[in-house]
């Protein structure tokens, strides 16, 4: 039993050291986006259903999550990363204390959040470049719920 716990620890402190993988989200002629979670602790599922660089008011994602803290209010900040400088581009509450606003509000630590649906962008086209792009979802606490860190190559 002991051996066990140790190789654990051993492959946690290795696999965590390495980082988590980078995950395809959408790969098109015009448009990449990839993602890794920057959470050291813990990664997450996530889809796109389009994948195109002109005019997306909003798109419709799928999200998964084990929950590693409680979420009784959720803020969300997304931010730009250009030449090492963050550049804050949207900051808000999803959930309050007494208006779940979304199914997953209100979570237990350990329980399973999945969130598929809309997504307001109001993006009328993608400028061409690459773009790093942080995306933090944390609770009352300043625990982090979700964090991950968006590549977009556009072309």
């Amino acid at each position: 039993m002991e051996t066990f716990k140790v190789a654990s620890l051993i492959f946690l402190l290795i696999y965590t050291s390495i980082g988590w993988p980078t995950h395809t989200v959408c790969k098109s002629n015009n448009l990449e986006v990839y993602y890794r979670s920057c959470d050291p602790l813990q990664d997450f599922a996530f889809t796109l259903d389009s994948c195109s660089g002109h005019t997306i008011e909003s798109v419709n994602i799928r999200a998964a999550t084990v929950l590693r803290h409680n979420i009784g209010e959720l803020f969300v900040t997304v931010r730009l990363i250009v030449n090492g400088k963050s550049i804050p581009l949207f900051s808000t509450q999803l959930c309050e204390r007494d208006h779940p606003n979304l199914s997953f509000c209100g979570k237990k630590k350990g329980e399973h959040i999945y969130y598929e649906g809309p997504v307001s962008v109001n993006i009328h086209d993608i400028p061409q470049g690459d773009f790093d792009v942080t995306v933090e979802l944390f609770n009352e606490d300043q625990r982090t719920i979700i964090c991950s860190n968006f590549t977009v190559l556009s072309h």
